[in-house]
């Protein structure tokens, strides 16, 4: 079987990370393994193995026939026999598909709040008859699939977590001392920074050790503007601190306290994972699938509510004891449930499941 990921950008994101771990995963486990980033290059383009065949088309467009046939004679070179679509690549996808019928073309959505919204479905109804199969990385996106969608295959496969490549060395924390709080997410609206804020704006008038550290990229929107505004008004310029896109980050969660996720909508957020392989106790809301990976490891609390989320971060700030025994509990769950070895079992029988019929 020969597999190519398909996704819009290699920037650190969610379903940027899971389609470099996959590419890399796969690589070990199948004839050939490739990746195709579409529109833009990033940090994450150094994390793909040797062994993966990579292909940037630079897509300028949203119909840029240049770029499919630059895909499509890549797939013809490489025997490739399933695209695995990441997101919105799904479009570029199927019109990959409508030029090779044998190809099998796996949409893999990652976007929690398209089940918890309900939203509608639009053009991806009409283009869904193209897939052969689709992956939700949660049950309600899988439920939403089957409902909304046209196509008879719909499987739920979690998210995994993996770290490889080289650690740069810039990936300290900037400071050493006190209670360290870390917050792995781009910076726009789904991810609810605001919320974090006013709860950790709270936690800091009652406890000066503690810092927050926020890892993810920031754009020059109204979004970040709002949040920077808050930060100032609110004095807290010297306890939060923006790191940007980084390339890895285990280093860094491994000097954090407590990992934190105060979002309104996920599917399966691979950060709750990678604070899990580092050993971390998490405190987040409960969206999507963060409780189901959580169970009674942390502590969840509602989306939207910084009172909540205020108090959940400072019962782990002062209990020491409590705070240890989660963060064991969690890293073992994340480890037996959510490891590569279990997902790639599960996602490579569903592939095998769809047939591997070459697209020449």
């Amino acid at each position: 079987m020969r597999i190519l990921q398909l996704i819009d950008s290699l920037r650190p994101g969610g379903a940027e990370r899971m389609a470099v771990n996959y590419a890399n995963a796969l690589a070990k486990e199948i004839d050939g393994s490739f990746l195709c980033s579409t529109r833009i290059e990033g940090l994450l383009k150094k994390q793909l193995a040797p062994e993966v065949g990579y292909l940037f088309l630079n897509k300028k467009k949203i119909l840029d026939l240049k770029a499919v046939w630059r895909l499509r004679k890549f797939v013809k070179e490489n025997k490739i026999d399933l695209i695995q679509a990441h997101g919105s690549s799904w479009f570029m996808g199927v019109l990959l598909k409508i030029s090779l019928p044998k190809l099998k073309l796996v949409w893999h959505d990652h976007y929690g709040a398209r089940a918890e919204k309900d939203l509608r479905p639009g053009l991806l109804s009409i283009f869904s008859g193209y897939f052969d199969g689709i992956i939700s990385v949660n049950p309600q996106l899988k439920e939403w699939a089957e409902r909304r969608l046209h196509c008879s295959k719909v499987e739920f496969i979690p998210n995994f977590a993996s770290f490889g490549g080289r650690e740069p060395k810039d990936s300290n924390l900037q400071i050493r001392e006190g209670f360290k709080i870390i917050h792995l997410a781009n910076l726009k609206p789904p991810k609810d920074h605001l919320n974090l804020f006013k709860a950790f704006g709270k936690l800091s008038q009652v406890n000066t050790s503690v810092s927050l550290h926020l890892i993810g990229k920031e754009e020059n929107n109204f979004y970040s503007r709002e949040l920077r505004k808050f930060i100032k008004e609110n004095g807290l310029e010297d306890k939060i601190y923006f790191y940007g896109e980084r390339e890895e980050i285990i280093n860094v969660l491994q000097e954090a306290d407590l990992g934190v996720l105060s979002s309104s909508s996920e599917g399966l957020p691979v950060a709750l994972l990678e604070y899990g392989f580092a050993g971390l106790p998490v405190v987040c809301t409960k969206v999507g699938e963060c409780e189901t990976v959580v169970g009674t490891a942390g502590v969840l609390v509602p989306p939207n509510d910084p009172e909540a989320l205020f108090l959940a971060l400072k019962s782990y700030v002062e209990n020491e004891v409590e705070r240890r025994k989660d963060s064991v509990a969690f890293q073992i769950r994340v480890f037996e449930t959510y490891s590569e070895e279990q997902v790639l079992k599960q996602l490579l029988s569903f592939m095998r499941d769809l047939g591997s019929d070459h697209s020449e």
